[in-house]
């Protein structure tokens, strides 16, 4: 059989790894595709760096386009990450005829329908598993094995940093700078962490997935998203004594004609699934008709993890050259020509439960006062809890509520802010769970 010839651009963590795979691993790979790979080429500027690999002679080169521009390579390996170089180089190669494999989930959700109608026209495969949840197949779930379902909801974990922050702070009570100081030692989170803890990192895969569950553009743009760095210790301890933790969450739902496409923290019980995903663990349950619910778990980033599924995304591409089948599984689930536009619906139009702490002064008929607003804008409180010492003369009193639509809810948090009693602004987190309203 002929080789299929790589070339790698990005020799960094995960870089390495996939580099790993296929010296140390490159038999067990032939054995299971039928095809001999071949790693022609590693590009990356840092020659000097020890990642306890032997390339053969000739193998390491500090220039890309020596990859893109080389006839003989069947497949380029995306690793840089970011989005300008990282598109022009894919881009480039899916013009020369070359299929790609990447895992820059923020260039695919920014620049995906282009680079996808590109690789559709060109006829080459572009592939990108290790986007969204580090070894977790849900990108070739979504694709494959659930073909036969109409997917109605997907709920997940997919930032492994704020996993491990919000673990840190249920399970020793630390506050946020702590926890993600931990995190950054703990190499869990950059030096910058602002993609990860603002939730933009989780709404790039959310972006992502959405497309591939209903067949529609890529909409990035549109998903509402917040971070976790307003979750207090407090908040925390509330939540649990309600029976409920606090995760970042990435939630899809299909509405029919529009579909909830929102990252943000948010409460869930304590016998659900996702409470018991702790540390930098990576999760999702996915809905579909026919399957009800399917469960998928993994490490969501790390070296091997990583490149394990980038080596998935190139053991497809290398069987569909074996066959002469490129595009066998369409890049986005759908035939291109099936791929329509569907809007996202605004978060002031989505129905939930929701969590409210208001920090009140301690005089009567305050509750009254904000129970009154809150049933003017047609909202019906669940539960009332009171508890916790006076800090800066004022009390917290936290507030659960039955469904409500959340630009009720947003209308009487404005009006009960103009209280005198009501200090700092209320503190809401938006509660998933499975209770019907009577």
């Amino acid at each position: 059989m002929k080789p299929v010839h790589v070339g790698l651009i990005g020799c960094g963590t995960v870089g390495t790894g996939v580099a790993r795979l296929l010296i140390e691993h490159g038999h067990m790979i032939e054995q299971r595709t039928g095809v001999p790979i071949v790693l022609k080429y590693v590009a990356d500027l840092d020659k000097d760096r020890d990642r306890g690999l032997h390339f053969a002679p000739g193998v390491f080169v500090d220039d890309a386009w020596q990859i893109i521009n080389d006839p003989q390579v069947d497949i380029v390996i995306e690793m840089i990450g970011g989005v300008t170089l990282a598109k022009e180089l894919i881009a480039s190669a899916i013009r020369k005829g070359k299929h790609v494999v990447t895992a820059n989930k923020a260039l695919l959700a920014t620049q995906g329908n282009d680079l996808f109608r590109q690789a559709a026209t060109a006829g080459v495969d572009l592939a990108f598993e290790a986007s969204v949840g580090g070894c977790m197949p849900v990108i070739k779930s979504l694709r494959e094995s659930l073909v036969g379902n109409q997917i109605q909801s997907m709920v997940g974990i997919l930032n492994g940093t704020c996993n491990y922050i919000l673990s840190k702070i249920t399970e020793e009570g630390l506050p946020f700078a702590t926890a993600l100081s931990e995190a950054q030692v703990q190499g869990y989170a950059e030096a910058d962490p602002t993609l990860d803890i603002e939730g933009l990192d989780a709404a790039h895969k959310l972006a992502i997935l959405t497309a591939l569950a209903y067949g529609m553009h890529i909409n990035f743009e549109e998903i509402y998203i917040e971070g976790i760095s307003a979750i207090t210790p407090l908040d925390i301890q509330f939540a649990h004594d309600f029976g409920y933790c606090i995760k970042l969450l990435a939630i899809s739902k299909n509405r029919g004609n529009a579909i909830e496409a929102r990252v943000h923290p948010a409460m869930v019980p304590l016998d659900n699934i996702l409470s018991n995903v702790s540390g930098s663990l990576n999760a999702i349950t996915i809905s579909g008709h026919a399957v009800q619910d399917l469960f998928l778990s993994g490490y969501g980033a790390g070296m091997m993890p990583t490149a394990s599924a980038v080596i998935s995304d190139i053991a497809d591409i290398a069987r569909n050259m074996r066959f002469g089948a490129p595009g066998r599984v369409p890049a986005m689930a759908y035939q291109p020509d099936q791929i329509r536009p569907i809007p996202v619906m605004p978060v002031t139009d989505i129905v939930t439960h929701y969590y409210i702490r208001f920090a009140v002064q301690d005089r009567p008929g305050v509750l009254a006062a904000i129970a009154g607003i809150l049933g003017d804008n047609d909202i019906s409180i669940k539960s009332v809890q009171q508890k916790g010492r006076k800090s800066n003369g004022h009390v917290p009193i936290v507030m659960l509520t039955h469904h409500a639509r959340e630009a009720d809810v947003r209308k009487a948090l404005t009006e009960i802010g103009r209280l005198d009693t009501v200090g700092p602004a209320p503190v809401l987190i938006r509660i998933e769970d499975d209770i019907q309203e009577d």
